[in-house]
């Protein structure tokens, strides 16, 4: 049985390509799973963009990742590529800087949790300073209270997340956020001869008419 390939040499071969296409490299993995290499991609927009990855762009570099690992993963393999989606935890600057604009939550290390809008990232490092509006606490029998509008540093957040907010859900605006995968396996002889292949000819995939079916579930061979 080979040797799954270094993780470290896989990530040599694919941030290239990552790069090239506009994107980074959120997250890679390099497991073994019976006699077949399992690499697991999580790709995002770099963080001056909003909004999410459409299943468009994820096959697209879907395939340039598959061509270049043709001759670094040996024997049988399955290269699943996603984007992070709106469950992931904000723990890094990008992530607040790609959340500009949305509902969060924060937990604090010395304070109470603050749910609010997220209207700007500005410094860097543990410096870095979210400027947090607070939503407006209702009260029984009187008008919502707006809180005043705070100033957290990271180094104060202890954890925090993006709230899915159902009226952007019901207009489509949400949906691309929980993030879109597609899986290729691929044997021994041709990486190409694969999942990628059920790709339509201008690179989008089968479902891409319809972005909010969900992301499709992992097909081994």
């Amino acid at each position: 049985m080979p040797a799954p390939a270094p993780t470290n040499r896989v990530r040599d071969v694919i941030e290239p390509v990552v790069s090239a296409a506009g994107l980074h490299l959120e997250e890679l993995e390099v497991t073994r799973v019976g006699a077949r290499t399992v690499v697991s991609v999580v790709l995002d927009l770099h963080e001056d963009e909003t909004g999410g990855l459409s299943l468009d762009r994820i096959a697209e570099v879907s395939r340039d990742i598959s061509t270049a690992l043709d001759d670094v993963i040996p024997g049988e393999s399955t290269l699943e590529v996603s984007s992070p989606g709106v469950s992931r935890p904000l723990t890094e600057r990008r992530h607040f800087a790609r959340a500009r604009g949305r509902l969060l939550t924060v937990r604090l290390h010395d304070g109470e949790p603050v749910t609010g809008r997220l209207v700007s990232v500005e410094g860097e490092g543990p410096a870095t300073v979210l400027h947090v509006v607070p939503e407006p606490v209702s009260v029984k029998g009187r008008k919502p209270v707006a809180a005043p509008p705070q100033d957290i540093t990271l180094d104060r957040v202890r954890d925090a997340h993006v709230e899915v907010e159902l009226a952007r859900l019901a207009h489509g605006s949400d949906a691309e956020l929980f993030g879109e995968d597609l899986d290729e396996d691929t044997g021994t002889d041709d990486v190409d001869d694969l999942d990628v292949d059920d790709l339509e000819p201008d690179g989008s995939g089968t479902d891409a008419a319809d972005p909010d079916a969900g992301a499709p579930a992992p097909e081994e061979s």
